[in-house]
């Protein structure tokens, strides 16, 4: 039938408007339409119908359609559109609504001008192609008549506004439109003093509750709402309520405004000026409590924390290289070369490898760590762990090492307080160039001088293309195997001890850095079998090795969660240890176990560094305590959770993670009987929280420390080196309890915990046996999380496992 040419004139009809004044009238366009028959009648006594298409295109001129633009069709092609439409009317014969039947004469029409018949008869019964036309027309119920005109919009349609209903509909419109521009906070008085709510109908009322649904789940609305102090928990209560008030108080012209809007970004936008002036009048109390709220956890501005150091016109030198480029060691000179000065490690042990250098070179150090404080007498230098640092005191230089940890997730916050708050005339900051973009953000809140100083490896870092082919027999002398796993650490020393003539250090996380320091100076020196080391992550920062060439064993790690590729920053910083210059092995070399694993090793070093685009934060005690003043009654962890959901920052710092410090608080809230800073200092200890019995002397600790008695160490020693893993990782564990006493001996009151003395010999015996337990070490590693024996084994019956909190409860 497409190709009908009938048809094709009948689609044609659809699209084309008179060109000329014909009487007012209007036919409302709608696919096949038997009002174009009605047109065609009127037509009918103004001569040849003049008519374009709506898509005719201008051929000559612009598009105003104006007649010396060539818009209009010539006078032929006028009668040549206006005999096409005769011709379609003259095809078929429409019955009218008398008994007369109407054939050839097309001026015949109804009082109402429409030529109406549900019957459609054929002018010629064997033209095939026509019949087909009607056909078509009956299947679509095409035809002409109607009760009612009015359907057909032609004579004295409501829909077209000619009897007057016209004017009424405009006046609502524009009355509609003039809702959306009227004063909120007239239109809140408003609703607020109707006495007569507007009558719904159930269509408006439902849209109406769709609305302020929508209204309910706007993530831009809660938002705004904190502005007035409407916060995220309260908001979907004020909103309720809010949506109560309206449907109580509703007013016709808001109610058809809002209807006429439906659930859109549009009506939320409409409500929420209503809303903030609702809230401000129903909720005072309310936003009050959580201004001061707010208030109390606003950690924005953290520069203005520091009025001394903001007092000084500080100096930032920015060392800014990669790993083995020299940058910390022309920090450290400057360092030593100062009056007074202080060094901030990112690590015990690299405070005590500077401490130990300095004082070598004659210059007066002290140590300061959270487990231990050596002081020299006449020191004027400091070497410290980064947490441990003074804000206090004025110096003349201060070094902050590995600056880019800023952005870790949980110490972040440290580095951060450093950079702030450190009242030094010159501040010299190494690291990588990643968080190269804040630290000039900073010094501009500051208004602190920065400078920067660019360093380039001293020699590149070579990617061995051909791998150990997975065979840990291809390990040579000098060579690093980097594991991210200590079972994994183990099972390789066994295999290369086992496979190969040489022996293997070891160095990871969980040793003590006396042990650390311990396994790599027998790495490092030339005159003994240990020619190789298996390691961890831990070597990446911290320890000065000679290594020839770092072996990936894998490049994905556990993360806590599930397995993930090792990120491409770590993976530099660890590749990055190979070679050092002055040592035996200048050239570093990199390469992987598996060929496999090749390529990604390669992607990752040629990557840039990443930017990082905000840095750590956490609260001071002071700030916790005046947020723990609007909630006498909640507890530790739940006033951090409350922190950390409540608290403001700037766009260029993040709240630190603080899981651990919350697991610690749920641990010690049956310790009744200390303070909240005592409480704060607790959480804060250094614990493994994955290990049970270091968690559970903890709460002895603290236990102790509630009822004003000594606090003893109250752990045996064991009488020599481990014979397995069991008890090589009971070794670490008492190291860690020893560890956690010494440091919480130097955070409260030294009467408290008055076994010093007696912890710090244990913890340098258990150091020892460690290290004389991973030279021998020749087992399979065990998880720290045993697995339960099989009860059925058990001679005496099954008995449930007891927590030893519980059992220390008791």
């Amino acid at each position: 039938m497409s190709s009908n040419r009938y048809i094709h004139s009948f689609r044609q009809f659809e699209n084309w408007v008179s060109d000329t004044d014909p009487p007012s009238f209007h036919v409302p366009r709608r696919e096949f339409s038997t009002s174009l028959v009605g047109l065609v009648g009127k037509f009918r006594n103004y001569g040849d119908a003049n008519v374009r298409p709506f898509s005719s295109v201008v051929k000559n001129g612009g598009d105003d359609g104006g007649e010396d633009n060539g818009m209009h069709y010539s006078e032929m092609e006028k009668n040549e559109h206006g005999k096409h439409i005769l011709d379609f009317v003259k095809l078929v014969d429409f019955d009218g609504e008398n008994e007369n039947k109407v054939e050839d004469d097309v001026d015949d029409l109804n009082e109402n001008g429409i030529y109406g018949s549900k019957d459609v008869e054929l002018e010629h019964g064997d033209d095939k192609e026509n019949k087909r036309i009607v056909d078509f027309m009956r299947v679509n119920d095409f035809d002409g008549v109607h009760e009612n005109s009015d359907e057909d919009g032609i004579d004295g349609s409501k829909e077209d506004g000619i009897d007057g209903s016209k004017e009424d509909g405009i006046d609502r419109t524009v009355n509609r439109k003039q809702v959306g521009f009227r004063n909120p906070v007239e239109l809140y008085q408003e609703l607020r003093n109707n006495e007569k709510p507007a009558k719904l109908c159930r269509e408006d009322w439902e849209i109406l509750q769709q609305v302020f649904s929508y209204f309910c789940r706007s993530g831009w609305a809660a938002n705004q709402s904190l502005a007035i102090y409407i916060g995220r928990s309260f908001f979907p209560t004020a909103a309720h309520k809010f949506r109560s008030f309206f449907f109580k108080n509703c007013s016709a012209d808001v109610t058809e405004y809002l209807v006429s809007l439906g659930p859109s970004n549009a009506a939320v936008k409409f409500l929420f000026p209503i809303f903030v002036e609702f809230c401000i009048e129903e909720f005072p109390d309310e936003i009050k409590q959580f201004r001061s709220m707010i208030q109390s956890a606003d950690l924005t501005a953290p520069h203005t924390w520091f009025p001394f150091a903001r007092a000084m016109k500080r100096k930032i030198i920015y060392h800014c290289g990669p790993t083995n480029s020299g940058k910390t060691y022309n920090a450290l000179q400057r360092f030593m070369e100062a009056k007074k000065g202080i060094y901030c490690s990112p690590l015990r042990l690299l405070a005590m490898e500077v401490f130990d250098k300095v004082n070598a070179q004659g210059i007066y150090c002290s140590l300061h760590t959270g487990q231990e404080k050596k002081y020299v007498p006449f020191s004027n230098h400091v070497a410290c762990t980064v947490e441990m640092v003074s804000t206090e005191e004025l110096y003349d230089v201060a070094v902050i090492d590995e600056i880019q940890m800023m952005s870790d997730p949980y110490r972040g916050h440290a580095w951060t307080r450093a950079l702030l708050g450190l009242k030094a005339d010159e501040i010299h900051l190494c690291g990588d160039p990643t968080v190269l973009n804040i630290v000039r953000k900073i010094c501009s809140d500051t208004g602190d001088e920065l400078h920067e100083h660019h360093y380039d490896r001293f020699k590149p870092l070579v990617v061995e293309a051909k791998t150990l082919l997975g065979d840990l027999q291809n390990v040579r002398s000098g060579d690093c195997v980097v594991a991210f796993s200590r079972r994994e650490i183990f099972e390789v020393k066994m295999a290369i001890e086992k496979h190969t003539r040489h022996r293997c250090c070891v160095i990871y996380g969980a040793l003590p850095p006396e042990t650390r320091r311990h396994q790599a100076n027998l790495f490092n020196d030339q005159d003994n079998e240990f020619d190789v080391l298996v390691a961890s992550d831990a070597v990446g920062m911290g320890l000065n090795l000679n290594i020839r060439r770092v072996v990936f064993y894998s490049l994905s790690k556990y993360n806590g969660d599930k397995i993930v590729p090792v990120p491409a920053s770590q993976v530099k910083q660890i590749a990055g240890r190979a070679g050092r210059r002055g040592s035996r092995y200048p050239d570093g070399l990199t390469t992987t176990l598996h060929l496999n694993d090749l390529d990604y090793l390669i992607e990752c070093l040629k990557q840039p560094f990443e930017e990082v685009k905000k840095v750590g934060l956490f609260p001071f005690f002071e700030q916790v305590e005046l947020f723990a003043g609007q909630f006498p009654n909640v507890t530790f962890c739940k006033l951090l959770e409350k922190f950390g959901e409540n608290c403001r920052l700037d766009g260029l710092y993040f709240l630190c993670r603080h899981d651990h410090i919350k697991k610690v608080a749920n641990m010690l809230e049956k310790v009744q009987g200390i303070s909240l800073e005592d409480r704060f200092n607790f959480c804060f200890a250094p614990v493994n929280i994955r290990d049970p019995k270091a968690m559970y002397h903890l709460l002895r600790f603290a236990s102790a420390y509630s009822q004003n008695v000594p606090v003893s160490i109250a752990m045996g020693m064991p009488k020599g080196s481990a014979k397995n893993d069991s008890e090589l990782l009971d070794l670490e564990t008492k190291h860690q309890v020893l560890s956690m006493y010494l440091w919480l001996s130097h955070h409260f009151r030294e009467e408290t915990f008055p076994y010093v003395k007696k912890a710090e010999e244990m913890a340098i015996d258990v150091a020892d046996l460690l290290g004389k337990s991973l030279v021998n070490a020749c087992w399979k590693p065990e998880s720290r999380q045993r697995k339960k024996s099989n009860p059925e084994k058990k001679e005496e019956g099954y008995q449930r496992p007891r927590s030893l909190i519980k059992l220390h409860d008791k």
